[in-house]
């Protein structure tokens, strides 16, 4: 039922509060309940808008989740709403007050762009799309900030906006796209109409190769509690600027252009850099922070002799180092009592999953086992995380 105005009649409203929270398992039974009362599409919408929302809430928080309308694929493909509000916030930062969002989707960036004081257009060519953008906008009480339009992008005219956001569409009929060009926009198409406007936001997967990465672009990739979210080209701010921005925070680490690490030994403490740093090549910068290096020059894991606070790593303090041996390293965590096991892996073949069951882990302690490579040779670091 891709019809969202039966949903919002009074008799639809009350449905969805109605079925708000139902349980999977309970489904069923509400669903019969209901349909002696209503209409069974509308039953069944209410119950499938209500599955939804429950999904929506990891991303919107549960009190906008609750409010607002989704397609199952706007579930999947909206921004999060912490990364929508710091670059809604950055762009009201550059003095931006109006925004012309292409390719909007369900609105997500189009909410947190007009919670932020910015009026925004919100196009999208899907008409069942379209309408639940409007839907939420109304929802949230930010109609009048918020104009959506079902259009073709590539058709509008968006000279009348201080900043252009562009959000190509990343899935196809076969799950996710990784060439840029076959975007929808392709990823040229955007380019361009991001060079239409005096400040332009491109969101893009945060996988994109850097040489695909236009020279008059600053490139950012976000992370949200340490997951990466997204990359984004910026135009009309630092041309060549490569930033990794981590949230909540925000912090914010700008390349200097730094040579790749040197490789040395293992020192007493380990660093995971965050997965932002890590996309936007800026290892070398947290490693000259630490006065460390890389274990080996394919793997971005840095090694010191200090333990220095930093937010843009995980400091781990390492107890063992041995050659890559099953029994070797069951033996050691029996001996220790370990039973609680944290497995990572970089420059590994061997699933986590599948070395728990091979160690079989037991007793009271907890250690990190790392899967790794030291200077090309197969190895396990044992240790824990250090305290700061």
């Amino acid at each position: 039922m891709n019809d969202l105005a039966p949903l919002l009649t009074p008799e639809g409203r009350a449905l969805l509060d109605e079925v708000r929270g139902t349980a999977p398992a309970d489904e069923l039974a509400v669903a019969t309940r209901l349909r002696r009362d209503h209409p069974a599409p509308l039953v069944s919408a209410a119950l499938a808008q209500a599955r939804l929302r429950q999904r929506a809430v990891a991303k919107f928080g549960a009190e906008d989740a609750h409010r607002m309308f989704f397609t199952p694929d706007g579930v999947e493909q909206s921004t999060r709403a912490s990364v929508a509000a710091y670059r809604a916030a950055r762009l009201k930062e550059l003095g931006v007050t109006s925004v012309a969002d292409l390719c909007c989707g369900i609105g997500g960036d189009a909410i947190a762009l007009a919670r932020a004081g910015i009026r925004v257009l919100a196009v999208d060519r899907d008409p069942a799309t379209a309408a639940t953008a409007r839907a939420n906008a109304d929802a949230l009480g930010l109609g009048g900030l918020i104009e959506v339009r079902e259009a073709d992008v590539t058709q509008v005219d968006t000279s009348n906006h201080d900043a252009v956001f562009v959000d190509p569409a990343r899935r196809g009929g076969r799950g996710r796209i990784f060439d840029p060009e076959a975007y929808s926009p392709p990823l040229s198409w955007a380019v361009a109409a991001a060079r239409t406007a005096r400040i332009a936001a491109l969101k893009i997967a945060p996988g994109v190769p850097h040489e695909a990465v236009p020279a008059d672009a600053e490139a950012e990739w976000i992370s949200d509690h340490g997951d990466v979210k997204e990359a984004v080209l910026w135009f009309g701010t630092e041309p060549g600027a490569v930033r990794a921005t981590l949230l909540p925070g925000p912090r914010a680490l700008r390349g200097a252009g730094l040579p790749d690490p040197q490789v040395r030994p293992l020192g007493r403490y380990l660093y995971e850099p965050d997965g932002a740093v890590i996309r936007a090549h800026l290892v070398a910068d947290v490693a000259a922070d630490l006065d460390g290096g890389l274990l080996d020059a394919t793997i971005a894991y840095v090694t010191a002799d200090t333990l220095r606070p930093t937010p843009y790593a995980t400091a781990y303090e390492i107890t063992d180092q041995l050659p890559f041996n099953v029994k070797k390293l069951k033996a050691l965590l029996r001996e220790r009592g370990v039973g609680v096991l944290t497995v990572k892996k970089r420059g590994s073949a061997v699933e986590p999953e599948e070395l728990r069951r091979k160690v079989k882990p037991q007793g009271p302690n907890a250690a990190t086992v790392f899967l790794t490579r030291v200077a090309g040779a197969p190895t396990m670091l044992i240790g824990a995380p250090a305290a700061v």
